[in-house]
């Protein structure tokens, strides 16, 4: 039996993991004009998506921070929506 409960919940999950890596990376990891290209070009990815989408990816990813152990994972998980454009900022 598979560790995720769908493949949504999977291929999250995978994304997650590839952007927590990208945003932690130091300039001698990864050229940090990839680096924002990777998390520009995903925010502009997620944005586009259904409101009906959205909201699942949201709830999907307050799940995920709900059930992390690490912190700082935590908080990468629970910042995503607004960091990558899911929601609109308060001012």
């Amino acid at each position: 039996m598979s560790v995720y409960s769908s493949l949504t919940r999977a291929l999250a999950q995978a994304l997650v993991d590839v952007l927590w890596f990208v945003d932690g990376c130091e300039d001698d990891q990864m050229d940090p004009d990839d680096a924002v290209k990777v998390l520009e070009g995903v925010a502009h990815l997620v944005t586009q998506l259904p409101n009906d989408q959205r909201i699942e990816f949201i709830d999907l990813l307050g799940s995920m921070a709900a059930e992390e152990a690490d912190p700082s994972r935590r908080e990468f998980l629970e910042g995503f929506p607004q960091g990558f454009g899911l929601v609109e900022e308060d001012f």
